[in-house]
C-alpha cells in the first residue's frame, strides 16, 4: 500500500478529462503539471460531452440540489415546496421525495453516506447549515451518528442514491430540549427540516468513519473516486462523475488537510486540486458559475499559477458580467502561457465588449457638455434702445447744468 502511495506521489496525477472528448475551449493551452513526472497535460480542456447514463459500484447519477434549486428560482435560505406524498418513517420523521434516485436500494447499516443538505428549524426558519456553500458533502457513518443527527440519518437510510428529499424531524431526534448553543445554533426544543440529496454511499468494505482511516488509506481512497469521476466524464455522465468528484473530496476534509505536512500534503493536494478543477470543468457546463468560482478559488489557495483554475474562474467571472476580474484572470493566464489562442480569444472578447459600452457611452453623453450659446440680436438691440435714452438725458442734464451756473456768477 505504501508503495503505492509512492508511485502516485512520484508520477503524473490523472488531473483532467483525457483529450479524447469533444472540446469547448482552451483546446490550444499545454503546460506540465503535477508531481515530478512527465507527460503534458492541457491546461484548458474542457469538453462538451452530455449528461448521461449513472455511475456503478453502488453510486448513481443526481443532479445537486444547488442546481435543482436554481432550475426552480426558489429563494435557498428557504426550504423548497414540495408537493408530494407524506411518508411516515417512523415516530418523530416524515418524509417527501424530491428528485427520484436511481440507486437500487437504500444504504444498509454501517453503510458510509456521503450526503449534501440544508437544515432549518421549523419554528422560525433559520437556516443553520448548508454544506453546499461548504463545497462538500458531509460524511454520514449509518448506525454510528452523532444523536443530534439520529432523524437525518433514519432518513438517509430510506433514500436511494441520487435522490434529494425534504425530511420534518422532531426534536427528540434532533437536538432535543438543551439544543445547541455552539456551532451550529439551535434553539432548545427546534424541530428540524432537512433538504437532503444522498450523493452516494460505500458499503463494508470502507464502511468505517475516515477517522479509523490512516493517511494512505484516505488519500487512496479518495484517488480512486477521482479515476471513477474520469471515466465517467469521458463517457458524458457529467452528473455522476461530479458525485465521484464529491466523495473523493470528503476524504480530504479541512480537518485532514490541516494535520498534513511535507510529501503527504503534496500527496493529498494530488488527489484534491484536481476534483476541485474537474468539478469546475463540470460546473461551467451546467452554468453554476458560482460555483466554479469557489472550486477555482480553492485551488489557487495551494496554487496561486495554477492555469486551469484561472481560466475557469475567467469564464465563470466572464459569464456574470464581472469583466474587470475576468480579465485579470485572462491575463494572468497569458503571462503563464503566453502561445494559448484560447486565453487569446477570450481577451479578444473582453476587448470588444468594453469597445461597445464606450460607444454606448459616447452617444448616450453626447451633446451634454456643450458651451453656451451668445445671446441673440434681438436681445442686444433691446439693450442699445434703453442705453440711447440714457445717453440723451445725460445730454439735457448737462446742458441746463452749463446755464445755471453762470446765472449764478
Amino acid at each position: 500500500m505504501t508503495s503505492d502511495l509512492r508511485t502516485m506521489a512520484s508520477s503524473e496525477p490523472e488531473e483532467e478529462e483525457e483529450s479524447g472528448t469533444p472540446e469547448e475551449f482552451g483546446a490550444g493551452l499545454q503546460m506540465r503539471e503535477g508531481g515530478g513526472g512527465g507527460g503534458e497535460h492541457p491546461a484548458v480542456d474542457d469538453s462538451s460531452t452530455s449528461v448521461d447514463g449513472g455511475a456503478g459500484g453502488g453510486v448513481q447519477e443526481s443532479i445537486v440540489g444547488k442546481e435543482a434549486a436554481a432550475a426552480q428560482g426558489r429563494d435557498e435560505n428557504l426550504p423548497p415546496q414540495v408537493n408530494t406524498e407524506v411518508q411516515v418513517l417512523q415516530q418523530g420523521v416524515s418524509k417527501q421525495i424530491i428528485k427520484e434516485g436511481h440507486g437500487d436500494a437504500p444504504p444498509p447499516r454501517h453503510s458510509t453516506c456521503f450526503v449534501h443538505y440544508r437544515a432549518w428549524t421549523e419554528s422560525t426558519m433559520h437556516k443553520f447549515e448548508d454544506t453546499w456553500l461548504e463545497q462538500q458533502p458531509m460524511e454520514l457513518h449509518l448506525g454510528h451518528e452523532k444523536p443530534q443527527l439520529k432523524g437525518l440519518a433514519i432518513g438517509v437510510a430510506s433514500m436511494n442514491a441520487g435522490e434529494s428529499a425534504l425530511f420534518h424531524v422532531g426534536h427528540e431526534l434532533a437536538y432535543g430540549k438543551e439544543g445547541s448553543f455552539s456551532f451550529p445554533n439551535v434553539p432548545s426544543m427546534a424541530d428540524v427540516i432537512y433538504e437532503v440529496e444522498l450523493v452516494g454511499f460505500e458499503q463494508a468494505r470502507e464502511g468505517r468513519p475516515r477517522g479509523e482511516m490512516t493517511v494512505e488509506e484516505r488519500i487512496e481512497a479518495a484517488d480512486r473516486r477521482k479515476v471513477d469521476g474520469n471515466e465517467l466524464f469521458k463517457e458524458g455522465k457529467i452528473a455522476a462523475a461530479m458525485q465521484q468528484y464529491e466523495m473523493a473530496l470528503a476524504f480530504m476534509g479541512d480537518d485532514f488537510m490541516f494535520q498534513l505536512f511535507g510529501k503527504y500534503r503534496d500527496m493529498a493536494n494530488a488527489v484534491k486540486n484536481p476534483c476541485h478543477l474537474n468539478l469546475a470543468a463540470c460546473m461551467l457546463k451546467l452554468h453554476r458559475f458560482e460555483e466554479v468560482i469557489a472550486h477555482c478559488t480553492v485551488v489557487l489557495t495551494e496554487d496561486e499559477d495554477n492555469s486551469k483554475a484561472l481560466f475557469r474562474r475567467g469564464k465563470a467571472r466572464l459569464e456574470l458580467g464581472q469583466t474587470d476580474t475576468a480579465k485579470l484572470d485572462f491575463e494572468k493566464v497569458q503571462k503563464l502561457v503566453p502561445e494559448d489562442k484560447a486565453v487569446v480569444r477570450e481577451l479578444r472578447v473582453i476587448a470588444q465588449q468594453e469597445r461597445e459600452v464606450y460607444l454606448k457611452q459616447k452617444e448616450m453623453y453626447k451633446g451634454l457638455f456643450k458651451a453656451p450659446e451668445p445671446p441673440l440680436a434681438k436681445e442686444t438691440s433691446n439693450n442699445h434702445w434703453y442705453s440711447s435714452i440714457w445717453n440723451s438725458l445725460r445730454s439735457i442734464f448737462r446742458l441746463i447744468f452749463r446755464f445755471q451756473r453762470p446765472k449764478r456768477e
